[in-house]
């Protein structure tokens, strides 16, 4: 099945450039979470995207210009804060509207005027929307924002986040992942990729994708923002969304398993993960 859609992805011709394969913008970061946007970013980067702009509070710029060479940034204004607001909504807007795709969310954080701003661009961008992390948390419980969205939309929660967005308890998210999953995409719209030991993907059509590929070492911290730049990668590459999911899904849980053959599960990062991506993509086939 994965095969099948991985053969929807672009072929790379010896005559192209960088606008070609994609522009994808990463809206990510805060204080104390610098890295969730570096992840992300470089997801998309090492996932063949052409261009990758990465938006940030402006008090955090440096850092990224440091963490970050060949992705650029879009320094945001925060008035001192190190977390967006709302007066950086325009500048997104007018930026996302010159990409092809738009991930959301991750290390954002949750003050208020953060969850204010989330809300507004999930609302106004009609770009395709990758939304994970505190851009889901941000939702809670108001699923009608996604689903009158004019653009595209994948969520990317982990059973927490899935928890918090639907009001329930994390075991009852758990145990019943695929139905979970299904449901959701139904009511929002949105391809539903549910994080966690075999991830699910569901289409808001009822497609239902169990990926196999992935192991007890990838339980920590940044996994899923490699995952979303992953997505929004292949998304800017002109993959559809739900095969862009299942192909990322897939090719993440494979360079993780790829690094817990070198680094052992104990000892692995997500930054591992990152730079295995081109032996998974190897030994897919791509």
């Amino acid at each position: 099945m994965v095969k099948e859609h991985i053969k929807k992805l672009p072929q790379r011709e010896e005559d192209t450039h960088k606008g070609d394969y994609g522009k994808v913008l990463v809206v990510a970061g805060s204080r104390g979470m610098t890295g969730a946007a570096y992840l992300t970013s470089q997801g998309a980067l090492k996932s063949g995207s052409g261009l990758v702009t990465c938006a940030i509070p402006e008090s955090l710029n440096e850092i990224m210009e440091v963490k970050l060479t060949e992705v650029m940034t879009l320094a945001l204004p925060d008035k001192g804060t190190n977390s967006l607001g709302i007066e950086s909504k325009k500048a997104i807007l007018d930026f996302a509207s010159k990409c092809d795709v738009v991930a959301l969310g991750p290390g954002l954080g949750q003050k208020d005027e953060t969850q204010s701003l989330v809300k507004e661009l999930i609302e106004k961008i009609e770009k395709p929307l990758v939304i994970d992390a505190d851009g889901i948390n941000a939702l809670g419980g108001q699923l009608d924002i996604l689903r009158n969205r004019k653009g595209r939309t994948v969520l990317t929660p982990h059973p927490g986040e899935m928890a918090r967005l639907l009001g329930k308890d994390i075991d009852s998210i758990r145990k019943d992942k695929e139905e979970v999953a299904k449901s959701v995409a139904e009511i929002t719209s949105a391809v539903v990729c549910l994080k966690g030991h075999r991830t699910v993907v569901a289409s808001p059509e009822g497609q239902i994708y169990v990926n196999e590929t992935g192991n007890s070492g990838m339980a920590t911290g940044g996994m899923g923002d490699v995952l979303t730049g992953m997505i929004a990668s292949f998304i800017g590459q002109g993959v559809e969304d739900y095969s862009a999911s299942i192909i990322s899904v897939y090719l993440h849980g494979l360079a993780g398993d790829i690094a817990a053959e070198k680094e052992g599960v104990f000892s692995m990062t997500a930054t591992d993960v990152l730079s295995n991506l081109h032996l998974a993509f190897e030994r897919a086939g791509i």
